[in-house]
């Protein structure tokens, strides 16, 4: 019965690990502004939205700022127009990204407090349960992005959000010319990438452990 219990709390230790690197994922991807800087010339941006590389620039860059969590005030694109809907949609992804910067800090704090109790009772199984729960989700998401990464991505939309204003009609709002599902794919494999590493981080800081325990 308690090897069960101890199972049950890794996994759920796990699961605040895969929450923390999410949210650590999605905040590098959505800042590491010259990835979509390359991806301007990779992905043939200028060609396919008719637009030069400074407007898609300073476009893109007031997208990002306006996610930030410390940005006030309303979005507003320097030089592209926009629907109601879509701002609507880009305000609900703020509200999105609100919540993983808030989750990252919740999850490293309680994190912290788990690592320093189990750290002094000398518990380093939950490493390993931890690490493995953490691969469930990448895997998941890879096998998906793998099959059809277009139907992933919808999907992820409908369950996400309670309308269709992601649905965009590149007229009215042609910013979405310059945000293409190529460029979503790398942010999302960022986010594997994340997770993955933090699962052999744990791995690893396992196996360090048993490695002392025999000696």
């Amino acid at each position: 019965m308690q090897k069960h219990v101890a199972r049950l709390r890794g996994v759920l230790t796990g699961i605040l690990f895969t929450l923390f690197f999410i949210s650590v994922g999605l905040m590098i991807a959505i800042n590491f502004r010259p990835l979509f800087y390359a991806d301007i010339k990779l992905l043939n941006l200028e060609a396919q939205s008719g637009l030069p590389a400074s407007i898609i620039k300073e476009n893109y860059d007031a997208l990002i700022d306006y996610c930030s969590p410390f940005y006030q005030g309303k979005l507003s694109f320097p030089s592209l127009p926009a629907s109601e809907s879509g701002l609507s949609h880009f305000a609900e992804v703020k509200v999105l990204f609100q919540f993983f910067y808030i989750s990252a800090l919740v999850t490293f704090v309680l994190l912290v407090g788990i690592i320093l109790y189990k750290k002094r009772k000398k518990n380093h199984e939950y490493l390993l349960i931890s690490s493995i729960t953490m691969i469930l989700l990448p895997l998941i998401c890879l096998i998906g992005s793998a099959i059809n990464f277009s139907k992933t991505f919808e999907l992820f939309h409908r369950l996400v959000f309670s309308n269709d204003d992601w649905l965009f009609d590149p007229i009215t709002d042609p910013i979405i010319n310059i945000l293409p599902e190529s460029f979503f794919l790398q942010c999302a494999l960022i986010i594997i990438f994340c997770v993955l590493a933090g699962s052999l981080i744990l791995y690893l800081r396992y196996r360090h452990y048993r490695k002392l325990e025999k000696h």
